[in-house]
């Protein structure tokens, strides 16, 4: 999951060197933190958050697939 996140917010973004992905698990639901350059925010989140939810939406539908929950973050 970590890999996809990465691949889409680096072709997102203008500094796709500042963009990292870290994973962890809690409580049984694996949690993906998004981190990038502060002037890159806008980008990933998009107007009203649609591209953020887009996101989301992927990494959903692939996290059904293989039978796990997962969340992302978006950290700054």
């Amino acid at each position: 999951m970590t890999k996809l996140v990465e691949a889409i917010a680096k072709s997102l973004v203008d500094n796709p060197d500042a963009v990292a992905v870290t994973e962890k698990t809690e409580k049984g639901t694996v949690v993906i933190e998004l981190k990038v350059a502060h002037e890159d925010m806008g980008k990933v989140i998009g107007k009203q958050g649609r591209i953020a939810k887009a996101l989301r939406t992927v990494v959903k539908a692939a996290a059904t697939k293989a039978n796990k929950k997962v969340v992302v973050e978006i950290v700054q």
